[in-house]
């Protein structure tokens, strides 16, 4: 079959990976001039490794695995909140793996020919017909398809066009800065792989391992207005950490703006009715946009692009929509539960007052091997 995908991200790139190697003859379409990915750290948990192992495209990023250490949650100040035993939790469900999302990017894309990429070609629009699929960049069409996968991403345009009722995106109301580093040579290990949560503000830092000497840190704060730049975001950031734990300002002000990245939190303000339209399906955050707080993203559209692949297999240009809703009867439960969960802990972690006082206290009183198991439960997510 004649398969458009539209969105060269992690998720499109894996599924064009995957089916171009099932025969299909695959076009990847581009907005930007070239293939390549900004940002910092990237988790993919246990789901989402399965899922790359089920496309043949783990063995690179199961190289890049990170000895594990405690982690948890903890006060602004360090103090232990909720224990996890990182280690046993991957015993039982699998590794989780931190990586640079560039490089994750050039690994997953290394197999994809470059002759089926098409690059600064912005799609507009789908015309849609009950035998095949144009797409139209620039008021004219530059690939008929027998499928389209959309992985535009969160802000994508052709959910929009697909769902014209849908309410689109929601904001949470939160602002998200995430930097990379150097790890410090003096970094203790009980404060890897961790997230400090300050019940006055709201606010959150974590910070995980990248390899075997680099740290990938994020904040998770209240947003008030438009967000700010990376260098007014830093500056608010090191005013309102002033008195957390001092490797928290440390590691922001070693950080450069140029190498800190901003993003208001948003996510679909419902999950959508289906993933599919016709001979149109949705992928990763284009279906199931959601905030960051449980580290899902990529791992669930990892999952999509599987799912796909194995129910676009052997497929005839007849078969599609059929193959389509198989691929939307697996993935949409799984993955709304998913981003249900999410907004879930957003809310959780975001409390201040006597609510976020109590949650503490809760949080507490969890034993360390109740919360291993729930940290495990969270990791498979399937």
């Amino acid at each position: 079959m004649r398969i458009a995908v539209v969105g060269a991200g992690l998720g499109g790139v894996a599924v064009a990976v995957g089916l171009h190697r099932a025969g299909h003859e695959v076009t990847l379409l581009e907005r930007g001039a070239a293939l390549r990915e900004k940002g910092t750290g990237i988790a993919i948990m246990p789901n989402g490794l399965r899922a790359l192992d089920a496309l043949g495209l783990a063995e690179d990023v199961r190289g890049r695995h990170t000895k594990a250490f405690a982690g948890g949650l903890r006060d602004w100040r360090g103090r232990p909140l909720l224990v996890t035993d990182v280690i046993q939790a991957q015993q039982e469900i699998g590794a989780v793996v931190i990586v640079e999302r560039a490089e994750l990017h050039q690994a997953l894309r290394a197999p994809l020919p470059a002759d089926l990429v098409r690059t600064a070609t912005p799609v507009d629009r789908l015309e849609i017909g009950d035998s095949e699929v144009a797409v139209i960049s620039g008021g004219r069409a530059v690939a008929e398809a027998d499928v389209v996968v959309a992985a535009d991403g969160i802000a994508g345009e052709l959910r929009a066009q697909l769902f014209p009722r849908h309410p689109g995106l929601r904001r949470t109301g939160r602002l998200d800065l995430r930097g990379m580093l150097p790890r410090p040579g003096d970094l203790t290990p009980d404060l890897l792989a961790c997230q400090l949560v300050d019940r006055r503000s709201g606010a959150m830092f974590g910070l995980f391992p990248v390899g075997e000497d680099r740290l990938y840190w994020f904040t998770d704060t209240a947003l008030r207005g438009a967000p700010p730049g990376p260098e007014e975001a830093r500056r608010q950031m090191l005013s309102l950490m002033a008195d957390w734990h001092p490797l928290v300002t440390r590691l922001i002000e070693d950080t450069p703006p140029s190498d800190i990245h901003v993003d208001p939190i948003a996510g679909l303000a419902e999950p959508l009715p289906s993933y599919v339209s016709g001979r149109v399906a949705l992928l990763g955050d284009a279906a199931h946009g959601m905030p960051p707080d449980l580290g899902q993203g990529a791992s669930q559209a990892f999952q999509d692009a599987a799912a796909l692949t194995r129910h676009l297999t052997g497929a005839e240009p007849a078969d599609a929509a059929e193959r389509l809703l198989r691929y939307d009867a697996e993935r949409r439960p799984s993955a709304n539960r998913v981003m249900r969960g999410a907004f879930r802990q957003s809310r959780l972690t975001s409390r201040t007052g006597v609510t976020a006082w109590l949650r503490d206290a809760l949080l507490r009183a969890i034993p360390s091997r109740l919360a291993t198991r729930q940290l495990a439960a969270l990791w498979h997510a399937e």
